[in-house]
């Protein structure tokens, strides 16, 4: 289910981006999940949790292969921190830049901290619980996953600049409406239906599933849509990431909060998202094409703080968890994001350059990148 959600994050830019760069978000997600299988098995899965599979397969097999299986769960989660980053720099990033981003991302960035979250490396966390008398809770990666791929987007976004003739002149806005509402819709949805196994089976052992964590998710969901629908005054493409802010942002608090708890939560993420979406592209001319800082890295950071606030015993939680380790557990991963985003495609736009030629990016990257379009302008008659 979760590997399903990448053919929704390729859907999705799909439908957002104009017609001219459709091949390329569907390659960019496809190839992007590629290269962070490669890297995630053979450095990011021993950076995060110690182990490696440079052994017989015999060995491998042990136990039902239960490591490889694990491996393979968490792969797709990985795998999305490129795939949320592709959204905001998409229409005008070069290829292979991107794709060397994503190696050193996946290699090595997002382990690091999936292992300080996950892994209780360093210390961190019973530093954490020794100051908060809790440890940082993330079930299934408000922060872990979605907040680190909005925050680490950012730079790259802000080191590309706006599309070309995205603001006028006079610092007005030049329309870059969705080439398919359709699409888009369809790859919210697919996203949708794979988040329940993304939330759901982040327990990772049957023994621990809990339909608290479903229904928290599905509350959430619609919370998100709900808030988008009627703050975006009804506009389709708040209306589909509505429901996508309100699953980031209950995943870290799934298995503690109360659903109707949860359907608050995704519904203050559905309005951040609108809200800060619009701020963003009007007001600071931030071109972050599909809203990917707003939606999982602003909604993520709600998301771990509001575990702290919707899990405690007071408001129908399970406890267990403070408010302040969750600030704090945010800000950590805020803070690498940002700094390694900065570091990553600081040192690319340097080294190599990050952004397509102004004749590449009129073109469109469809046919500069790929040389085919994703619909031929006239059929062969013989």
């Amino acid at each position: 289910m979760v590997l399903a959600m990448h053919a929704g994050f390729a859907f999705l830019e799909l439908g957002t981006v104009r017609k001219k760069n459709q091949v390329n978000a569907l390659v960019k997600i496809l190839v992007d999940f590629s290269v962070s299988t490669v890297v995630y098995f053979l450095v990011g899965y021993g950076v995060a949790y110690g182990t490696h599979f440079f052994v017989g397969a015999e060995e491998l097999a042990r136990q039902n292969g239960y490591e490889l299986v694990k491996f393979f769960f968490l792969l797709t989660f990985a795998a999305a921190i490129p795939a949320i980053i592709s959204g905001g720099i998409a229409e005008r990033a070069k290829f292979w830049p991107q794709l060397i981003a994503t190696a050193v991302i996946v290699g090595f960035v997002y382990p690091f901290f999936e292992g300080i979250a996950w892994n209780k490396h360093f210390g961190v966390q019973a530093w954490i619980s020794g100051l908060t008398g809790h440890e940082f809770h993330d079930f299934a990666g408000s922060v872990v996953v979605h907040a680190m791929g909005g925050w680490l987007a950012l730079p790259a976004v802000l080191l590309l600049g706006a599309r070309r003739n995205r603001y006028r002149g006079d610092g007005s806005l030049s329309a870059h409406p969705p080439s398919s509402i359709p699409f888009l819709a369809l790859g919210a949805w697919v996203l949708t239906v794979g988040w329940f196994g993304f939330n759901v089976m982040s327990a990772q052992t049957l023994d621990k599933i809990s339909g608290l964590v479903a229904v928290n998710s599905l509350m959430a969901m619609v919370g998100g849509t709900l808030a988008a629908l009627l703050i975006g005054k009804n506009d389709p493409g708040f209306v589909h990431n509505g429901p996508l802010a309100g699953l980031v942002a209950v995943c870290a608090g799934s298995d503690l909060m109360h659903p109707l708890g949860a359907m608050v939560v995704g519904a203050v993420a559905g309005g951040l998202f609108v809200w800060t979406f619009t701020l963003t592209q009007n007001k600071w001319k931030i071109d972050d094409v599909l809203g990917v800082w707003p939606l999982h890295g602003l909604c993520g950071a709600w998301g771990g703080i509001a575990a702290g606030i919707f899990g405690q015993t007071a408001l129908g939680g399970l406890g267990g968890v403070s408010f302040s380790a969750q600030l704090i557990g945010v800000l950590l991963g805020v803070s690498w994001a940002l700094v390694a985003g900065g570091a990553v495609y600081g040192a690319l736009k340097t080294l190599l350059g990050l952004r397509l030629s102004s004749e590449e990016e009129y073109t469109g990257a469809d046919l500069s990148i790929h040389r085919i379009t994703s619909a031929p302008e006239r059929e062969p008659t013989w």
